[in-house]
């Protein structure tokens, strides 16, 4: 009887138990800092729409007058005035904030 090279059931157990393992102990990890990417992101979002208003200045020599502005002018895309968890993002005296 010949013996073939390759893996047993036993080592092929062992190594799926540990690559779940790992996920089980990364995935919680993950879940929480959700919060702080959508944060970030917003953030990074507002920042943006700070630098197209600055652009949208030195175009016309004015301040707009809401974001739609902005995305009507071709200066944004449609749906970059809303972060992803779903605050809508304003003009007021001449900056972005988050509303």
């Amino acid at each position: 009887m010949k013996q073939r090279a390759g893996f047993t059931i036993l080592e092929m157990i062992i190594v799926l138990s540990v690559i779940a393992l790992i996920f089980l102990l990364t995935l919680p990890n993950i879940q929480q800092k959700q919060k702080t990417i959508q944060t970030k992101g917003c953030q990074a979002l507002v920042e943006v729409v700070n630098s197209q208003i600055l652009l949208f200045e030195l175009d016309h020599n004015r301040t707009p007058s809401s974001i739609s502005e902005l995305i009507n002018e071709g200066y944004l895309k449609e749906g970059q005035n809303i972060c992803q968890g779903g605050k809508e993002i304003v003009i007021v005296n001449g900056q972005a904030k988050e509303k």
